[in-house]
């Protein structure tokens, strides 16, 4: 990706998906101050993500999935308050997700499926009160279902299946009335199935095999 890029300062959207391009990220991409949508999806990038582009304060969409960068999540992302698309899945990253996610308040669609993440899901997701997707599954994340994710009452769509999370499913999860897909297989997830799962009734999918119930 040309670094030139960067001078184009007028732009509001860019779209490089679905191409063979390789290489690295540009940092100078955070200079674009005006750009609201940003994706880079389906190449063959590499590295890191850079920090910079936390400073993109009108984005609303950032799309990297399908490529090969590896390294954490960048706290940085934290700032982008416009955010209500956040697509990394299907990449080699790692380490735990941010936090700081927790404080994009208008976002409604978070995947990071298909990674190498690792650790606790934050409570802090349950602050998304926009979020109609959250898509983490096939990542190494353990420890137990936050019971703020009953809190999205927006969410139709959960899925965290293929990773490591353990103990019981939380009976908050019964909260969440607009729910159609709950895909919670392939984990460790113990205890009784709570009664409150009952309560969604427009749950077209429930997804629990291969855990310890």
């Amino acid at each position: 990706i040309p670094t030139e890029l960067s001078n184009l300062t007028q732009l509001t959207s860019l779209d490089l998906g679905g191409n063979l391009l390789s290489g690295s990220i540009p940092t100078t991409l955070g200079n674009l101050a005006q750009l609201t949508h940003l994706s880079l999806w389906e190449n063959q990038l590499s590295r890191s993500i850079p920090t910079e582009l936390g400073n993109l304060a009108q984005l609303t969409s950032l799309v990297l999935g399908g490529n090969k960068l590896s390294g954490s999540i960048p706290t940085e992302l934290g700032n982008l308050a416009q955010l209500t698309t956040l697509v990394l899945g299907d990449n080699q990253l790692s380490g735990s997700i941010p936090t700081e996610l927790g404080s994009l308040d208008q976002l409604t669609y978070l995947a990071l499926y298909r990674n190498q993440l690792s650790g606790d899901i934050p409570t802090e997701l349950g602050n998304l009160a926009q979020l109609t997707s959250l898509l983490l599954w096939n990542n190494q994340l353990s420890g137990n279902i936050p019971m703020e994710l009953g809190n999205l009452f927006q969410l139709t769509t959960l899925d965290l299946g293929g990773n490591q999370l353990s103990g019981s499913i939380p009976t908050e999860l019964g909260n969440l009335a607009q729910l159609t897909g709950l895909y919670l297989e392939r984990n460790q997830l113990n205890g009784s199935i709570p009664l409150e799962l009952g309560n969604l009734t427009n749950l077209r999918q429930l997804y629990l095999n291969d855990n310890e119930f």
